[in-house]
């Protein structure tokens, strides 16, 4: 399963980028007005980033449209799919966003459907050919409703057809998120810094290496005679 990092921020990215461990990143017109800067050179530099650090050429960062009819849509996405290869065009779920990933499709531009809350909105995304279908697991969650579920429908329904779509976990919010993301088989999660972090750290680890060194200090203690210096 790819991990994409979920966010605009340049530092969380580099530092991210910095472990060789992400496949790319995604972005939304809240994160990017978070960071307070201008959307075309937030996305180009995070494309800089990555390549700067070697992450694997198949990486993609999502840049998405503000647009809400899909002329506008198309248009503004041909002009993100001209910064770079790896950007692809992030749209919203909905007829027109269907409309303008099919003429995408048919210009060989990558996209990304956004604000999926069900089989069926996954179902449709796959038939206008859309590159990835993001289904927002803690949004359904947050509403009493079993988002982790739903990947895996949209998994059965894919495999039942032969949809190459991506499955791309997002509104992830916890480490279990992921986990349960890698068990249903989704192919991408997208996951903010603070949970990539999460990823790495487990108490019984600090506490064994905590074990382990006090174990080795004790040891060179016993055969030199001589206590570390702290």
């Amino acid at each position: 399963m790819y991990i994409y990092i979920d966010t605009g921020n340049i530092d969380e990215i580099k530092k991210a980028a910095a472990t060789g461990l992400i496949n790319g990143v995604t972005t939304n017109p809240t994160l990017i007005a978070k960071e307070g800067k201008d959307f075309p050179t937030v996305i180009k530099s995070i494309v800089k980033i990555l390549k700067d650090a070697g992450i694997r050429d198949d990486f993609t960062v999502s840049a998405e449209v503000n647009s809400t009819t899909a002329p506008e849509m198309i248009k503004e996405g041909l002009g993100y799919a001209k910064w770079d290869k790896h950007v692809i065009v992030k749209l919203p779920m909905t007829t027109e966003g269907l409309v303008a990933a099919q003429e995408f499709a048919r210009r060989g531009i990558r996209t990304n459907v956004t604000l999926c809350f069900s089989p069926n909105q996954a179902l449709l995304a796959a038939k206008a050919n859309a590159f990835i279908i993001s289904p927002f697991v803690g949004r359904i969650d947050d509403t009493g409703g079993d988002g982790m579920a739903l990947i895996k429908e949209i998994k059965q329904i894919y495999a039942n057809y032969g949809y190459k779509t991506k499955v791309l976990v997002a509104s992830v919010r916890s480490p279990s998120h992921v986990r349960e993301a890698a068990l249903a088989g989704a192919d991408i999660a997208t996951i903010p810094y603070k949970v990539f972090e999460q990823l790495i750290g487990h108490p019984l680890t600090d506490k064994g290496l905590a074990q382990f060194a006090k174990d080795y200090a004790d040891y060179k203690t016993k055969i030199t005679g001589v206590k570390p210096t702290k």
